[in-house]
């Protein structure tokens, strides 16, 4: 069983300079499809699921169909990780269920109006480091905040992260990976104009810390899946998201994860409208789903190779998650 802590996969992809998709999933053929995918490039992957997702399907499916990936992909490094927990709570709940990765995203918080966010995120994130470490699980947490909506998660403001608080942050968090803003955003409508990312920022906050950095809201929001949803009947007007060249840049720079959920729904969504609409006598489930599960893969595969994943299954030998305990206790 290949299940690894997400901080092994990060790590391998900053050695070698290349990126690492992170897939959100809510149902079975999101997983299947994803897994296809990471079998045809032989790339490490990362699912993760929402607390929206996992409450979606009452926790145990989706955490049960996600340990199928990890079963049925003996070859394939695959990390379950949690994304935007928002308390120690939700990642006892997602360690539980066996994932091997977790988010705390304490950004946006507070326990009390004399505590300032960022000492609530230092001490709801250094709660959830000594809980998940104990446990062989990494851990990912956030500094600075994106715009846009997605899934209930997101500011709705944009707040890019200051270098120096990011170095502080790591320093006493002791987090295996940082998610920073550069001017990335949740949800399809990430641009009202050009499409800028601060990589001044980046190359700030890559001279300053070591662990992996991560992108959300990274969804490059393709033209050709906006048409194809509209040319269906949908009703998708002036969505914009991050050019892949945009994305290439900022791996170049130091960034490791890529968070990739937007893109998904539009491939499946265009899929499943087509079906409708070109076979409106069609009504069986595995028409449509099946047709969805396609695109999808199709997508991902495309994904890894601009990524850079590619080939990169069997650079390593995965380490459980008693490995990684040890190590972090011999810290």
């Amino acid at each position: 069983m290949a299940l690894v802590p997400a901080k092994q996969i990060l790590e391998e992809a900053q050695k070698k300079g290349y990126g690492i998709g992170a897939y959100n999933v809510n149902n079975m053929e999101q997983i299947q499809a994803i897994m296809a995918a990471a079998r045809e490039t032989q790339s490490p992957v990362i699912i993760q699921a929402s607390r929206g997702a996992l409450k979606y399907s009452n926790f145990t499916y989706l955490g049960y169909l996600m340990k199928a990936a990890v079963i049925e992909n003996p070859d394939i490094p695959v990390a379950m990780h949690l994304d935007h927990g928002n308390s120690l709570e939700s990642a006892i709940k997602a360690i539980g269920l066996g994932f091997s990765s977790v988010m705390i995203d304490g950004s946006l918080m507070e326990d009390s109006k004399t505590t300032s966010t960022y000492d609530y995120n230092v001490k709801v994130t250094h709660s959830v480091v000594e809980y998940a470490h104990a446990r062989g699980v990494s851990v990912e947490a956030e500094i600075g905040t994106l715009g846009g909506l997605e899934d209930g998660v997101g500011s709705g403001k944009i707040h890019l992260t200051d270098p120096s608080e990011a170095k502080k942050f790591v320093d006493e968090t002791g987090i295996d990976s940082l998610a920073i803003a550069i001017g990335t955003s949740h949800g399809a409508y990430k641009f009202k104009g050009a499409a800028n990312l601060d990589f001044d920022v980046l190359k700030k906050i890559r001279g300053l810390i070591n662990i992996p950095i991560v992108l959300h809201g990274a969804s490059s929001v393709p033209k050709e899946l906006i048409d194809e949803v509209n040319k269906y009947g949908g009703k998708i007007q002036g969505a914009a998201g991050v050019p892949m060249a945009s994305l290439q840049e900022a791996i170049k720079l130091g960034v490791s994860k890529i968070n990739v959920d937007t893109d998904g729904r539009l491939a499946i969504t265009a899929a499943i409208r087509k079906v409708f609409t070109e076979t409106p006598e069609k009504f069986d489930l595995r028409d449509y789903l099946g047709h969805a599960r396609t695109a999808l893969t199709n997508l991902i595969i495309s994904k890894m190779k601009n990524f850079g994943s590619t080939g990169h299954a069997k650079d390593y030998a995965p380490k459980t998650l008693e490995d990684m305990k040890k190590e972090y206790v011999s810290k």
